[in-house]
């Protein structure tokens, strides 16, 4: 390099670094402002464009001063052009993050009905991210085009560009599904960041939605990351797609001995006392019987699916200690038949010997009281006791008494006996 090049870098240098020491004044300045007068959009664009926006002006001042400059060769010129179509694409990929920041300050989502702020944040947020995308891929295309041989070898691959289109369309198939079906989310108001959602047994809110995955933030504080393919192919519960209000359900296996009338009053005062229930609907009905048992279901509305889990959990905590304490009877127990170390003592089942021979039922202890504990059979001879009952001591009563020697003590063996004796 000559001198007169060497001083043409330099001038262009010098003044690239001017350019950008004049933008970082400006925006110094700016930021004065902002925090005097509170002006939080200026304080954004500060804060995410700054650096971008210096580093764009200073490549725009030296690609200016450069073709300014008759001793500098087209190389340089070029490269200054790369560095501006770089930084521009930087400072716009910036520009559009900082808009979406902005537009979300206003789109606040702790009101009380945020359905369609959430579905419009939502829709920014995709669009943000497949503008970005197509900044960085022009940007991309630009440098290339920038170089006369890759502007020939590009129309040299225009022709075959059907081909190679079929071929990059079946390597990305996944990829591309994912990224449309990422598209169809955002506009087709299927699901909305903040949407509680149950998705593979799991409970949780949509906590990020991309353009490939999104992301479900789950109860205990897991995240479960799941393809936006998934969303379009599958099925999944929404419990927030029209409305936050939701149903909460509590499920009581009750005694037929509960009384109704007390238990729905005191339902009653526990629900309405509670701060999480929304005034609008509840109510205690039995639903189902068993054998044993009645399927008591209590319904309370609250203003959101967490509000109305933890409401459950108050109100089958308070209607349970209720019963224990004054209605101990309606709680479901295991009764058992007889008295323990009594004849006939079975784990639910009447034998024979309770009922006598001939079906008249014997004088025998009264049953043992239901509150005290459960006596647990024997786990080698319960499945005989509930298969066939004791019926020994009716045969005993049929059979002949035997002798010592273990023979039956009828005529034959008192003959025996008697010539024995007199012998």
């Amino acid at each position: 390099m000559d001198l007169d090049l060497w001083t043409s870098l330099l001038i262009a240098l010098a003044i690239a670094i001017a350019a950008g020491l004049l933008a970082w004044s400006i925006a110094w300045l700016a930021l004065r402002l902002a925090h005097r007068h509170d002006a939080g959009a200026v304080i954004a664009l500060h804060r995410l464009c700054r650096r971008p926006a210096i580093v764009t002006v200073a490549m725009i001042a030296l690609q200016v001063s450069l073709q300014a400059l008759p001793s500098v060769s087209a190389g340089f010129t070029r490269a200054a052009g790369i560095a501006v179509i770089l930084s521009a694409c930087w400072l716009i990929v910036r520009l559009l993050q900082a808009g979406e920041e902005i537009v979300f300050w206003r789109l606040r989502m702790d009101v009380a009905d945020n359905r369609r702020i959430r579905r419009a944040r939502t829709q920014i947020t995709l669009v943000r991210r497949v503008l970005g995308v197509v900044v960085i891929v022009l940007g991309v295309a630009a440098v290339l085009m920038s170089f006369p041989q890759m502007r020939t070898f590009g129309a040299s691959l225009l022709a075959s560009a059907g081909v190679a289109g079929i071929i990059a369309g079946l390597a990305a198939q996944t990829t591309l599904g994912n990224m449309f079906a990422g598209l169809q989310l955002a506009f087709t108001d299927a699901v909305r960041i903040d949407d509680v959602v149950v998705v593979e047994g799991e409970w949780g809110w949509i906590e990020e939605i991309t353009l490939t995955y999104v992301v479900v933030h789950l109860w205990d504080e897991r995240r479960l990351v799941l393809p936006t393919s998934y969303f379009v192919t599958t099925p999944f519960q929404n419990w927030t797609r029209n409305q936050a209000r939701i149903l909460g359900s509590v499920m009581l296996y009750l005694d037929y001995a509960t009384p109704l009338t007390e238990l729905r009053e005191y339902a009653q005062k526990v629900i309405d006392a509670n701060p999480l229930w929304d005034r609008q609907a509840w109510v205690l009905q039995v639903v189902d019987t068993t054998e044993t048992t009645m399927l008591v279901r209590v319904l309370a509305s609250a203003h959101d699916g967490p509000s109305a889990w933890d409401l459950r959990c108050d109100i089958r905590e308070a209607l349970l200690t209720w019963l224990q304490t004054h209605h101990p009877q309606a709680l479901p127990v295991q009764r058992n038949i007889g008295t323990p170390g009594e004849l006939g003592f079975r784990d639910g089942v009447v034998t024979s010997e309770e009922t006598g021979r001939n079906g008249a039922k014997q004088k025998i202890r009264p049953p043992r009281s239901r509150h005290d504990a459960p006596v647990m059979p024997d786990p080698q001879t319960a499945h005989l006791d509930l298969q066939m009952p004791n019926h020994a001591a009716d045969d005993d009563e049929d059979a002949e008494p035997l002798d010592p020697r273990g023979r039956p003590s009828g005529d034959g063996g008192a003959g025996v006996g008697a010539g024995m004796s007199q012998k």
